[in-house]
């Protein structure tokens, strides 16, 4: 194959429709594909994270998730349920993936007793915008599948990613010795 044959512009989304795995075409602002769009721009900005965070484990973890967000993307952008069968699929251990690396890293916080406010270090700030990123593509799924069956791993992978990526930024908040932003309502006596 020459260079030719992998042109990344294929011109077959310029009356605003794309396809779904499977060739179904559907309108770019179909609800199908912004759950899918939102996985992708949660994906990359969790790619973002992963180039800032400096610990090994949470390195680790991170491309992990990268790669089980690429396949819950997969799942959602197919046209039938033959063409998702055909897909990797997302398992309950990857959400007590989640769980455990949660785990993890609260064992070593200390307990919360007050909102958290995102910032007080950049990488803190990416974590928390990926945090708010992953809860609304879980709206956006929610969205997608009122009408249709939900699969009901996804909605949990992707609530659990939210409290994962909440509980990376204050691990990391500890591991850079960041004093974390405490919420003091003005008005609290």
């Amino acid at each position: 194959m020459s260079k030719q044959d992998f042109k990344v512009y294929t011109k077959g989304g310029d009356k605003g429709m794309t396809s779904l795995i499977g060739g179904t075409r559907i309108a770019k602002h179909d609800l199908q594909v912004e759950a899918y769009g939102t996985i992708d721009e949660l994906k990359s900005y969790i790619g973002l994270v992963y180039d800032f965070v400096d610990d090994l484990s949470s390195k680790k973890n991170l491309l992990i998730i990268i790669e089980q967000l690429f396949i819950i993307e997969s799942l959602i952008a197919c046209d039938s349920y033959e063409s998702r069968l055909r897909m990797p699929q997302l398992k309950e251990e990857d959400i007590r993936f989640l769980e455990d690396d949660i785990d993890r890293m609260t064992n070593s916080l200390t307990p919360l007793k007050s909102f958290i406010l995102p910032g007080g270090h950049p990488l803190l700030s990416h974590c928390h915008i990926a945090r708010s990123i992953s809860r609304r593509a879980e709206r956006a799924y929610l969205r997608y599948t009122e009408n249709i069956q939900a699969e009901e791993l996804i909605i949990q992978y992707l609530n659990r990613l939210s409290d994962y990526l909440f509980t990376l930024s204050r691990y990391t908040a500890k591991l850079l010795d960041v004093d974390e932003l405490l919420w003091h309502p003005k008005n609290q006596k």
